[in-house]
């Protein structure tokens, strides 16, 4: 049972690491409204490509005329997320049927809640017209799964308990560096859902200062009523310069931050410690590569969405620091 259910938990994970990857892409590729109704498209299963049923779902929302490979976008990233909740389902039902107790009822349970949650906030993204808030809750709660169903994998691989050094730092860093991670991949997203990556055009600066000039209030006001469409964003560019010069900001935060956990898991000269502070130090290298990219190369499509990807990776590195360091709270300390 154990087995079985470790290598569904290794699927169901990869598939969700596809659909925030994928997820990324349709909002990035301008498609996140390509459905305007849910769970459905103009009221199909599919995509309506008939020449009637398309006359009559233009008819019905006249504001939203049928394009196909957008709405296509939609739909498959809808038929992967369908997926995998009936997963994380299965995971459950398996957990909760084991009469020997070793699989992680409580945290599958919980997985099942969020993505409860997720499915409320994917409807409420197209109702409510990808609203900054609502598009960027949907992201953390999507790497909520993410780092459940990671942390479930971890917990049932069957690795022994890691012997915590005496006296070590370790604790405070690697949640330090998780609620940091988690604060940037927030401002990360409400870069993007307010349509903020291209508002510094240069680098290192932005529009050759290094202190934002919009309204901080303005820029990271997080209710601003129902009805309006965000597609595209509402802000000036003062404040989109604002969002991103802040992001920039927190990126130099986490970097340094970082950067000194790994030296520190680096300097212990023990496993697993030093290959977790070389995956630190790996997965943050790759990602501050990709934002720089992105700037020089002015967004192309695919960058920005390995930079939602490479945000991801790091987060599944600062957890396997996090699992590593408390799963071997109750370890004896080493002399």
């Amino acid at each position: 049972m154990l087995q079985n259910f470790h290598r569904l938990n290794l699927l169901t994970l990869v598939l969700t690491f596809s659909l925030i990857v994928l997820g990324a892409y349709v909002r990035l590729s301008n498609a996140g409204l390509g459905c305007p109704d849910w769970p459905g498209c103009y009221g199909h299963i599919g995509v309506p490509d008939a020449t009637h049923e398309v006359a009559a779902a233009e008819a019905a929302y006249p504001e939203r005329p049928v394009e196909a490979p957008k709405a296509w976008k939609e739909m498959v990233h809808r038929y992967l997320a369908g997926i995998v909740g009936l997963l994380i389902g299965t995971l459950a039902v398996l957990a909760w049927r084991d009469r020997s107790g070793t699989l992680p009822r409580l945290l599958t349970l919980a997985t099942v809640g969020v993505v409860i949650v997720q499915i409320v906030f994917g409807a409420l993204t197209v109702t409510l017209k990808v609203k900054p808030i609502i598009v960027t809750t949907h992201l953390m709660l999507g790497l909520t799964t993410l780092s459940l169903l990671f942390w479930m994998w971890l917990g049932t691989r069957g690795a022994s308990a890691v012997v915590l050094p005496k006296a070590s730092l370790l604790k405070p860093l690697s949640v330090a560096a998780l609620l940091l991670l988690c604060g940037q991949i927030f401002l990360g997203g409400w870069t993007s859902t307010n349509y903020a990556a291209l508002a510094c055009p240069d680098f290192p600066a932005c529009h050759d200062t290094y202190l934002p000039k919009g309204d901080l209030g303005e820029a990271f006001k997080l209710w601003r009523g129902i009805g309006i469409d965000y597609e595209f964003g509402v802000l000036d560019t003062a404040a989109r310069a604002t969002i991103h010069l802040v992001h920039r900001y927190g990126a130099l935060v986490l970097s340094l931050t970082l950067i000194a956990v790994a030296a520190y898991l680096l300097s212990l000269r023990r496993r697993p410690f030093t290959q977790l502070g070389v995956a630190l130090l790996g997965a943050l290298a790759l990602q501050i590569t990709i934002g720089i990219g992105l700037i020089v190369k002015q967004l192309p499509l695919w960058l920005a969405d390995a930079h939602n990807a490479g945000a991801a990776v790091l987060l599944l590195a600062v957890l396997a620091l996090n699992h590593a360091v408390w799963r071997g709270d109750s370890a004896r300390p080493a002399h």
